[in-house]
């Protein structure tokens, strides 16, 4: 059971940390995504509402979050990290609501949300704040 666990946290966390880097270098270096779900970076920002600086913010926070999740011992760090991308992920899915896009421009933001709340459920006890007996 504990190697099933393990497996389902790499994979969801790799995953997460996949997502989150490569969107958050997109958005540093302002690139438009090609048949993207979500309207595209720069045009897409403006489209919610937000001005363009706000890329460089959003792309660092999820370089930086990519780093803490990934990084050894921090349980601190980590459990902000966690809390961070929840936030920043149900922030996003909420701009896209109050703008009226589509449904289906909220699926990036929710599947990084998803493996985001797997990550954290399935970390290690080290990795953990609080160790809690199971």
């Amino acid at each position: 059971m504990a190697s099933k666990h393990k497996i389902i946290y790499w994979l969801s966390t790799v995953g997460l940390a996949s997502g989150l880097t490569g969107s958050g270098v997109q958005q540093l270096l302002r690139t438009e995504g090609e048949g993207a779900l979500a309207p595209p970076y720069a045009w897409g920002i403006v489209e919610l509402g937000y001005p363009t600086y706000i890329l460089t913010i959003l792309g660092l926070w999820k370089l930086l979050g990519a780093v803490a999740i990934l990084l050894p011992k921090y349980p601190l760090l980590k459990e902000w990290a966690y809390a961070g991308l929840f936030f920043l992920l149900t922030g996003g899915m909420f701009s896209h609501i109050a703008s009226g896009d589509a449904w289906y421009q909220l699926l990036p933001a929710l599947f990084l949300l998803a493996l985001t709340i797997v990550s954290w459920h399935f970390r290690p006890v080290d990795r953990r704040l609080l160790t809690r007996k199971p």
